[in-house]
């Protein structure tokens, strides 16, 4: 295969980035790894693109006792790891950090909160608007929100001023009816405009992107549909193990972890009908109205059509050993963790009737990569000296989320020369390369939708019921019948085990490596 040069003229952007109302962002689990990672650098990264509202603060919560010049020194060293480019604006984004701690069951801890946020909107001129954050593991949720909602942290005004919102990482729950216990207990205290359910794949450029490649490009669109696609596949491979999040992982597993949330909501962007216009709301219930079209799995297809495994140990790329999942410290000895799920589904509609689409994802793949493949059929007729049309190779469409963010387009095409010779072209578009910067994370999006109120790229909680409604028999079937649905084992490092290649040869094909 040979790969095209591209050139891409750039016309002028149809947007322009408004920075939201001056607020406060308060942060939960304010010392944890997430914001570490991802939350602070975040931020900052808003900042030194003037995206942060002109007056605001973002004050730190946790149980680890900090003042806030120790804080400060945490939060220098989470931003120096992800920008080192940025030391001159650091020192002013760290002069509007202030930290404070307790216990999150404490009501104490939430008048001192509540305290200190007043102090931090005088301080910094920042109005009384709160985001709160909650980096924090799924069971301490509605506690969290229960004390905020006793100390009156919650309440909005009449006319929405001063507003208050809450971020919920995933998971939502753990099955459908902890899901929606979660669900009720939070609109008990909270209105569903205050209460944004994160899902950090939905803030990627190219997911973002799906929905104005499809509706916004009327070269694609009349293409999109069961006469002309074959089948299509997504994939969410990782080359880590469980590494620092086994005792959430151990008790979740691929299932729960990755398609209840990530791959459902890519399965929808990409299969969903034309929202009446870019609302939030429009967006959302086009969203849920796919998840409905999905067809539920019955007891055998389960088995017949969901793939689980587990990675036992296995070989890097390079030679060095590397560990079965029972091996990594502090799983069970006997775990039945599935860390590899692939499924076969079909989506009810008249768009879809009859098009396969293929989902996988796993731990421990010998590569980081997500992607959507997009497989259209083949000429109805071959003229070109191939004995079938079965050998004309496919045009495929590949969405690439990560690592490196862009979208081929895979043509046949004619060799330079004086033979008819054809081979496979790519026409290949990297964010990176065209733009001259890299795509920003995703959760500066999603932090700067949640400032501006903006809830098109969250779950709403029929989305959210919708995912479980779908997953939750799975999970039943396998607690129940494990038998029926044996876990497989795959060695680390490998594409996973043998059924998920028999799951997809069932039409002929096979997965993209």
């Amino acid at each position: 295969m040979t790969s095209a040069d591209t050139h891409v003229t750039i016309g002028k952007a149809m947007c322009e980035e408004t920075p939201p109302e001056p607020c406060g962002i308060v942060i939960f689990g304010a010392s944890g790894d997430l914001v570490a990672r991802k939350l602070l650098p975040a931020l900052f990264g808003l900042y030194r693109r003037n995206l942060l509202p002109e007056r605001f603060f973002v004050l730190g919560f946790a149980r680890t006792p900090m003042t806030d010049e120790e804080f400060r020194t945490r939060v220098r060293d989470c931003i120096l790891s992800a920008h080192p480019e940025g030391v001159e604006e650091l020192d002013e984004f760290l002069a509007l950090c202030r930290y404070t701690h307790g216990e999150y069951d404490d009501p104490e801890a939430y008048a001192d909160l509540a305290l200190c946020s007043s102090e931090c909107a005088l301080d910094y001129h920042a109005a009384d608007n709160l985001l709160f954050y909650l980096a924090l593991p799924p069971q301490l949720h509605a506690v969290t929100v229960r004390h905020l909602y006793n100390a009156g942290l919650t309440k909005e005004g009449d006319d929405g001023h001063p507003w208050r919102r809450v971020v919920f990482e995933k998971p939502f729950g753990h099955d459908l009816a902890s899901a929606l216990k979660l669900d009720d207990t939070l609109c008990s205290m909270l209105r569903q405009e205050q209460i944004f359910r994160m899902d950090h794949y939905l803030g990627k450029e190219t997911v973002q992107s799906i929905l104005m490649f499809r509706f916004a490009n009327a070269i694609f669109e009349p293409l999109w549909n069961r006469s002309y696609i074959d089948h299509v596949q997504i994939t969410v491979a990782e080359s880590l193990g469980v590494e620092h999040r086994s005792a959430y992982y151990d008790n979740a597993g691929c299932l729960r972890d990755m398609f209840q949330n990530h791959m459902m909501q890519m399965l929808a962007l990409v299969a969903m009908e034309p929202p009446t216009s870019f609302d939030s709301e429009r967006v959302r219930d086009e969203r849920v109205k796919l998840l409905h079209s999905i067809r539920p799995w019955s007891k055998d297809e389960i088995c017949s059509s969901v793939v689980r495994a587990q990675y036992g140990a296995g070989i890097k790329a390079d030679g060095s050993p590397l560990k079965a999942y029972l091996d990594e410290p502090g799983i069970a000895p006997r775990s039945s963790t599935e860390t590899y799920v692939a499924a076969k589904l079909f989506i009810d509609n008249w768009r879809w009737q009859g098009v396969p689409f293929f989902l996988r994802s796993g731990k421990r793949m010998p590569r980081k990569v997500s992607e959507i493949a997009v497989t259209f059929r083949r000429v109805p007729h071959s003229m070109f000296g191939m004995h079938s049309k079965a050998e004309m190779p496919a045009n495929v469409l590949i969405l690439k989320i990560q690592p490196e963010e862009g979208i081929d387009l895979h043509i046949q095409a004619k060799q330079p020369g004086p033979k008819s010779c054809m081979s496979t072209m790519t026409l290949a578009f990297k964010y990176h390369e065209i733009f001259g910067i890299n795509p920003p994370d995703a959760y500066e999006r999603l932090l700067l939708d949640c400032m501006l109120g903006d809830r098109t790229l969250f779950w709403s909680r029929e989305g959210v019921e919708a995912a479980w409604q779908l997953i939750t028999p799975i999970l039943e079937t396998w607690r129940d019948t494990p038998e029926a649905s044996p876990l497989l084992h795959y060695p680390a490092g490998s594409w996973g085990p043998d059924a998920s290649a028999r799951l997809i040869r069932t039409i002929g094909k096979r997965w993209r490596e």
